[in-house]
């Protein structure tokens, strides 16, 4: 008979117990879940041999689904696992994967919901998760697994499937996904889980749905199961055969190109990637998700690649005749619509498989620090032709150049500043800090300004979240990189619209005390989207507030400094430049979250640098902007090699309800 261990309060004291072969301890499933999760560890990243836990803690909204069980588990092992509460389901999910995102994978958060929109409102985080292959652990409650109560408060019920509820929602927005129907499933499921977040080929988000009953149930747990286990990461080494193809592959290149991703940071390879392209003279072009794998400044840089990148990059991605993608997934803005590299062979390195097989690359599924590693070793002599080198260099430079110059031009009476601008303030503002900010965006027009123009000197000084361009994710984001790096001035740069979306957990920051510097820009409206309308074509409408339908009292006039000031914040408006660097200042000094808000122009934007984005325009329209778009359209189809779809042939497609489209 397996010997029993009574659970008592305090897993530090649990762990230390002699624990004999064969022993149990009788747990909730809902605490063998926080106990689990608390006897996880990792590495401390200063080398010194000392470890900390793997998860920094777990977002909590409680409701019926999770207060009784997992709420009563998380209170017993505070200490062990801290509990944060939110203020949004949503938001504290993109905190969650911020903090893992600034810890490049190598932390992590859990986040738990209630059973209905609770657990709803988690759909669109863990896309941006799934999306942005990053870890996060998602616990929503779940209906009955008995039934008994049937149908529950706040249960979806689905006429043809008794088993479904509002969990299956988040099944394909998950790398894994599992529904815990019995405590002792939990053995399997756990292990399983951590390999995902863990994994560098699998990583993203993985949903265990948890019944409220099944939460409460008790059973006799192996002891050794809780164990403190020190994490390994996984990550795939090269095989030969792929970087010889590679080899072959470069060898053959004059004019070779890097493009840096995220995979760069996530392996820690910037310092492999930096030697790799020094030592055989080849640029370096950085994605969003990539940006401060090298300096701003180191000469090889030549910034931003593709819709929202420098000239230089985008002229050398153009011309150059090989590309190695590092930790790229290669979406649609880093390629231009797959139009950007049209000119070179392609060569991908990638932890994730079904990443290196795009643009008809060759393939080296590895993580990038091994990749790299094994590339130089075998290309020791190579290097790229010294005139592309020597033209990269004065290109990157130039580049750095006009960035000085678009950051530091004197703002004009009587005009709104523009995105450059404003960035140029924070950017001068970070020159007094010993440490560099951290800056955090998402969606809209300033993703593309920052990732032009925003000097990033090291890895995760950038932190945008445009893999999935999720408006709302700034400030909530914010709060999750100063959780993971509470050294840092973590800045957040979000506009108007994105803020209006979601700006709760403000109120959660000053309640952490984990202080961020928020400046919001004011252009009154979805000011990217009102540009891309028009440049379709269409008039603007429904984006500026101007453009919208009103009743009769208009358009409010939004004071976001009193609304941040109602949640706790420190917060001003400011009318200029000079009073923004001014404010920044101010803000820096201050101990708890402070906003600053700025008018800005909504029509402006830096003109230099870009690329063409494939954005379908419509083929019939009455008006004449719009068919003039969809020329240009076609046109842009024809260079990249593509034909625009061609609309159903019909024996009367001259009928007039056709003409008059």
């Amino acid at each position: 008979m397996n010997q029993r261990i009574a659970p008592i309060a305090g897993a530090a004291h649990e762990h230390a117990q002699e624990q004999t072969p064969g022993a149990t301890v009788r747990l909730t499933a809902a605490q063998a879940l926080v106990r689990y999760l608390a006897a996880q560890r990792v590495a401390c990243e200063d080398g010194s041999g000392r470890t900390e836990p793997l998860f920094g803690g777990v977002f909590a909204i409680f409701g019926h689904g999770n207060v009784a069980g997992l709420g009563e588990a998380l209170y017993q092992y505070r200490h062990e696992l801290p509990t944060l509460r939110a203020h949004n389901e949503q938001a504290m999910a993109h905190s969650a994967i911020a903090y893992a995102k600034a810890h490049f994978r190598r932390r992590m958060m859990a986040v738990t919901t209630s059973i209905g929109p609770g657990a709803t409102n988690l759909v669109t985080a863990a896309a941006l998760a799934h999306v942005n292959r990053l870890p996060v652990l998602l616990l929503p409650g779940d209906i009955f697994v008995s039934r008994e109560p049937d149908p529950v408060l706040q249960q979806i019920e689905d006429l043809q499937d008794g088993g479904l509820s509002a969990n299956d929602a988040l099944k394909p927005v998950s790398r894994y996904f599992d529904r815990i129907v019995h405590p002792a499933q939990l053995l399997n499921a756990l292990p399983r889980a951590l390999r995902v977040l863990t994994d560098a080929a699998l990583c993203g988000p993985v949903t265990l749905a948890l019944p409220q009953d099944v939460q409460t149930m008790a059973w006799d747990y192996p002891a050794s199961f809780f164990t403190p286990r020190l994490v390994t990461f996984h990550a795939p080494a090269p095989v030969q055969t792929e970087i010889d193809a590679a080899v072959t592959q470069l060898l053959r290149a004059k004019r070779p190109l890097i493009v840096a991703g995220g995979g760069v940071l996530y392996s820690r390879a910037a310092p492999q990637l930096q030697a790799f392209a020094a030592s055989h003279g080849i640029p370096v072009v950085e994605t969003q998700a990539g940006k401060g794998s090298l300096a701003w400044d180191d000469p090889l840089n030549a910034g931003a690649v593709g819709v929202t990148g420098s000239p230089a990059a985008n002229s050398l991605a153009s011309e150059a005749d090989c590309v190695l993608a590092v930790g790229t997934r290669l979406q649609d803005f880093t390629t231009g619509s797959n139009s950007l590299f049209a000119n070179a062979r392609m060569v991908s390195i990638n932890a994730n498989g079904f990443d290196t097989l795009k643009l008809n690359s060759v393939a080296v599924q590895a993580d990038a620090k091994l990749a790299l590693a094994a590339l130089d070793e075998a290309l020791v002599n190579w290097r790229a032709e010294g005139g592309w080198s020597a033209n990269a260099l004065h290109r990157a430079n130039d580049w750095r150049t006009t960035v000085e110059r678009l950051t530091h031009a004197p703002q004009e009476r009587h005009c709104l500043p523009y995105d450059a601008d404003v960035i140029g303030a924070v950017q001068r503002s970070s020159s007094h800090s010993d440490t560099e900010d951290i800056v955090v965006c998402a969606a809209g027009t300033l993703p593309a300004e920052l990732h032009k123009l925003w000097r990033a000197g090291q890895p995760g000084a950038y932190h945008v979240e445009y893999g999935y361009s999720c408006m709302g994710y700034e400030i909530a984001g914010g709060l999750g990189a100063k959780l993971a790096r509470p050294e840092r001035e973590v800045i957040v740069m979000v506009g108007d619209g994105s803020y209006l979306m979601m700006n709760s957990e403000i109120a959660t920051s000053v309640m952490l005390g984990a202080k961020l510097i928020i400046v919001v820009l004011d252009n009154r409206g979805y000011g990217c989207i009102n540009r891309l309308q028009q440049a379709c074509g269409s008039a603007p409408f429904n984006n500026l507030f101007d453009d919208c339908a009103q009743g009769p009292l208009g358009a409010p006039r939004i004071d976001f400094a009193s609304h941040a000031r109602s949640l706790g914040a420190q917060a001003e408006h400011v009318a200029n430049v000079a009073e923004l660097e001014a404010a920044l200042q101010r803000a820096r000094a201050a101990a708890r979250t402070y906003l600053i808000s700025i008018d800005t122009d909504p029509a402006r934007t830096t003109e230099d640098g870009g690329w063409w984005w494939e954005v379908a325009v419509p083929e019939v329209s009455p008006r004449a902007a719009v068919r003039e778009a969809r020329e240009r359209y076609d046109d842009k189809l024809a260079e990249r090699g593509g034909r625009a779809p061609k609309a159903i042939e019909r024996d009367d497609a001259n009928d007039d309800s056709t003409s008059n489209a």
